[in-house]
């Protein structure tokens, strides 16, 4: 079966394992249960903004054309550095975006997706935010009632945890799977200054997952779509926003929002 159209971020859901679904236009393409068959991706050259729509060139910020991805507030720098967010001195690109998304409860988090990492994310997007990241375990740290507190307590932790992933090691599944999360957690919070501590999370509940597999690679090499547009192969996993095949490659999903590509499966 085919399917055309602009392909976005895959949808999860917290399963065992995670379910996923691929937006391709108007389809949405289930995933898991296309492992250990062949599928194939061809990019048809052209990359719509996934804002407003238009040819662009270029994706910029994973999916948009640069004049939706210098305006738009879904694209502003505190989307990916938290600790530069302004809403609670009434500072953004759109207030009422704001309010919805940074004038919000966030969580803290400790996160095992290679090594132990700390993260940022809204509270409605847990566990999604974790899933994404391809995270095996993960937990609450603290809560805060906006995104830049929850930001400036990530810096703070970047000192002592990294705050990134190893792509590589998080898609041969090479973790370290014998750290305990609730004793890093009281580690981490005994570094915390006082003006932090009233923000820590009681909620100790650990969260698991699993992906979906057939088997995880040795190693692994990213596949460049622009470069390779025509990507077939056996399906032999699907973790964080990754498809991974049989020769050792990966695609990085998320990376390609926007483009129009044909599905076949």
């Amino acid at each position: 079966m085919d399917y055309r159209g602009v392909i976005s971020k895959m949808h999860v859901e917290l399963y065992n394992p995670v379910k996923y679904h691929l937006t391709v236009g108007e389809n949405k393409v289930y995933m898991n249960e296309l492992l250990n068959n062949e599928i194939s991706i061809t990019w048809l050259e052209k990359i719509h903004c996934l804002n407003c729509g238009k040819i662009t060139r270029k994706s910029f910020g994973q999916g948009y054309c640069y004049p939706c991805f210098a305006s738009i507030p879904e694209t502003d720098d505190c989307v990916l550095r938290p600790e530069l967010c302004r809403a609670h001195e009434g500072i953004a690109r759109s207030m009422d975006w704001a309010t919805e998304y940074c004038l919000q409860n966030h969580f803290v988090y400790l996160a095992l997706s290679s090594a132990l990492k700390v993260g940022v994310t809204r509270c409605h997007q847990i566990p999604t935010r974790w899933i994404d990241q391809g995270a095996s375990k993960a937990i609450k740290l603290a809560q805060t009632p906006n995104r830049f507190t929850a930001g400036i307590i990530e810096v703070f932790l970047k000192n002592h945890l990294t705050d990134k992933t190893n792509w590589r090691n998080m898609l041969t599944n090479k973790i370290a799977c014998d750290t305990d999360l609730l004793t890093a957690k009281n580690n981490i919070v005994s570094l915390l200054p006082a003006s932090f501590q009233q923000y820590v999370c009681i909620d100790n509940i650990i969260t698991h997952i699993e992906y979906p597999h057939i088997s995880f690679p040795i190693k692994v090499t990213s596949i460049d779509m622009e470069k390779n547009p025509s990507i077939s192969g056996k399906l032999t996993a699907i973790k964080g926003q990754y498809l991974i095949l049989n020769d050792e490659k990966a695609i990085n999903i998320r990376k390609y929002g926007g483009y129009l590509v044909e599905v076949s499966v």
